[in-house]
């Protein structure tokens, strides 16, 4: 009886990994790849105005206390 995983099958391919070899990609791939990035940034930004937001508001919380 074949087992439920599929240990033959590759790891999905990442989309972009830092420092990688990027001659071999066309212009329109490079392209992709600066949107996904942009987007990415993005992300990382919101998430670190949320973290900074709740952590002055624990800071304020904690200095009237």
């Amino acid at each position: 009886m074949a087992g439920f995983l599929d240990d033959d099958r590759p790891a999905p391919k990442r989309a972009h990994e830092i420092g990688q070899d990027l001659s071999q990609l066309s212009v329109a791939e490079l392209g992709e790849r600066i949107t996904l990035l942009e987007v990415e940034i993005e992300r990382l930004k919101e998430a670190r105005e949320t973290k900074s937001a709740s952590r002055s508001a624990a800071d304020a919380f904690f200095k009237k206390a």
